[in-house]
């Protein structure tokens, strides 16, 4: 029994019963609706003991069910009492469809409209219609019942200089409200925390691992800003900083702002906005204008300063990864088969050896043999970490939040002496990787069409990878950033020059091993001789790949060229910034390979 969970789900039907609802919709969301939830807003965690970070729960007056995707299917059972809970696939038996097939008739389903966006309760208010009523409430009762709730944790604010961004607010401000004007809008709604950060200059650490200040900001076509943020939280200098123009209201002012624009045409995105605010807005007969968020391309296109911070972030980046890969080494030859726990802390050791260091831009994927086949392994989700496995592999993913840029790599490591299996598969991962690395394609070209190149040589296989093979990454925001991406799934955003996306493709056998090798690439303009302009990638990643894992008679002489000069560069750039024993293991984990070798 789980009597803390048990006490928590009775608190929430007498509230049901009470407020004359048949069910209450949890997800894993806050008002934000960002990817990483600040604890004191882990109501899903309150009312379930789950600590993953995609999910949802259906509480009824004699029901509970909770939903995670196939990433999740053995955590939830050991978090989440099965004598209080059902099981269920997010995907395979989705929560509505439940919901319609648990409910009689006519139930009426409470919803907090913060906790969703617009979009999924337009949606969600199709889907159910006819069999049972959506009703949107004014307050959480988790917000009610929450005994010694965490502190709402705050942050300093922290201002970016010129120097660091590359543009003015100001400037970036005068660009925006140009783009609400063509949309023939009054002003645009900014709800995503780092398109906030991004046209203020500004940063915080309101979340962990997401450099941003919890905030929510209305553009206007005159380049004036309404700011929500606490003010005495500001700088004295803010007003400087930003320039003329950004009005600042405390958090619980948003509500009569939004009130104020009767008659306005207001830029909403509804697919990252709450449903809240846009039920606001039409109460307030404000006209909305469908349209993404007008901060997302101009944000993802880095500018030359951005690019330039972001190239010496990695270089520090890749130097921490070095010390680690020395050290890993060393522990291994001495016969220390470490825990994933252990790995990831003395990673972030390193790290932190670099002042600049504001944090890390994710937790740290740390996997040893069979848990590296799962791509999105936390060890801190376990009953206890794993370790080491002698002839076996180690995968970790990490990366950090620095002032000039944020980094991501993965590196699959050899522990012992890998086999000519593991070997080949490690080869067919890095054969896509170079393909994409190397890839050049026309101004215009999509993620989705270029996917295929990290792919083709596992599928000639039979072989191919459960996830994405890119995603964009913010300079000093968020490590996943949209709108590009690379991936099997059609996404319709070009990739322009400045952006940054990962090349991340893998291969995970079950209970064995898992494989991924990822840099982050910056699209790059290409020179040639043709008619066209012509786009490629610039590796920004700065660390050796694992050429014990390698079979070089499976590289072509092309292949075989990029690992060198990848390797080269390394070399030159990483090899300054660290002492005599490490560079001593660098140079060996760069040196130049050959079809003799």
């Amino acid at each position: 029994m789980h009597p803390q969970t048990s006490q928590r789900i009775e608190q929430l039907r007498s509230w049901l019963v009470k407020q004359d609802f048949d069910a209450l919709i949890i997800p894993h969301e806050d008002e934000f609706l960002g990817e990483y939830i600040p604890e004191h807003n882990e109501r899903l965690l309150w009312a379930t003991g789950f600590t993953g970070s995609a999910g949802a729960a259906v509480i009824t007056k004699d029901k509970a069910a909770i939903f995670v995707d196939g990433r999740y299917t053995v955590q939830v059972r050991k978090q989440v009492p099965a004598d209080v809970f059902e099981y269920r696939h997010l995907h395979e038996e989705p929560l509505l469809e439940w919901i319609k097939d648990t409910l009689a008739a006519n139930s009426k389903v409470a919803v907090d409209p913060r906790m969703h966006t617009a979009q999924w309760l337009k949606n969600a208010t199709i889907t159910v219609d006819g069999f049972v009523s959506l009703e949107t409430i004014t307050s959480n009762p988790i917000d009610l019942s929450w005994a010694n709730r965490p502190e709402v944790k705050v942050s300093d604010v922290r201002l970016m200089p010129i120097d660091l961004v590359g543009q003015s607010s100001t400037d970036k401000r005068n660009e925006i409200a140009k783009e609400v004007a063509k949309k023939n809008a009054d002003a645009a709604l900014l709800t995503q925390l780092d398109s906030i950060c991004w046209l203020l200059n500004v940063r915080g650490l309101d979340v962990s691992r997401l450099p941003v200040l919890l905030s929510h900001a209305i553009i206007h076509a005159d380049e004036t800003v309404d700011f929500f943020l606490d003010p005495t939280r500001l700088p004295s200098d803010f007003n400087q900083h930003v320039g003329q123009g950004v009005r600042v209201h405390k958090p619980e002012a948003l509500k009569s702002i939004l009130e104020s624009l009767t008659g306005k045409k207001v830029l909403v995105d509804s697919a990252t906005s709450n449903a809240w605010i846009s039920l606001v807005l039409s109460d307030a007969r404000a006209t909305i204008i469908e349209a993404s968020d007008p901060c997302l391309l101009p944000k993802a296109a880095k500018n030359d300063t951005e690019k330039a911070g972001m190239k010496a972030c990695h270089i520090r980046d890749g130097a921490a990864m070095v010390k680690f890969l020395t050290w890993f080494d060393a522990e291994i030859e001495a016969g220390n088969l470490h825990d994933e726990a252990v790995l990831a802390d003395k990673l972030q050791g390193f790290r932190e050896e670099d002042e600049t260091l504001a944090d890390l831009s994710f937790d740290t994927i740390s996997a040893a043999a069979g848990n590296a086949a799962m791509c999105h392994y936390n060890h801190e989700n376990q009953p206890e970490p794993g370790k080491l496995q002698m002839n076996s592999l180690y995968l970790v993913d990490s990366g950090g939040q620095y002032p000039d840029g944020t980094t991501d790599i993965t590196r699959t490591l050899a522990v012992g002496t890998p086999s000519d299996d593991i070997k080949q598969q490690f080869t067919l991962v890095l054969k896509g990787h170079i393909g994409l690395a190397s890839a050049r394609f026309p101004k215009g070209t999509c993620g989705h069409q270029l996917d295929i190149l990290a792919r083709q040589h596992l599928w000639a296989q039979g072989y191919d990878y459960d996830h994405g093979t890119g995603h964009g990454v913010g300079h000093f925001l968020s490590v996943h950033e949209g709108p590009q991406r690379i991936a099997k799934v059609v996404n319709n955003t070009a990739l322009l020059p400045g952006m940054v996306l990962s090349n991340e493709p893998g291969y995970y056998r079950a209970d064995e091993f898992g494989i991924r090798i990822e840099n982050l690439e910056l699209v790059v303009e290409i020179e040639t001789k043709g008619d066209f302009s012509v786009l490629g990638f610039e590796s920004l990643t700065r660390c050796p790949i694992d050429k014990r894992l390698i079979n070089v008679d499976m590289l072509n002489r092309p292949e075989l060229a990029w690992l060198n000069n990848y390797h080269q560069k390394v070399w030159d750039e990483v090899s300054p910034l660290v002492d005599c024993d490490v560079k001593e293991w660098l140079k060996k984990a760069t040196v130049e390979l050959s079809y003799e070798s």
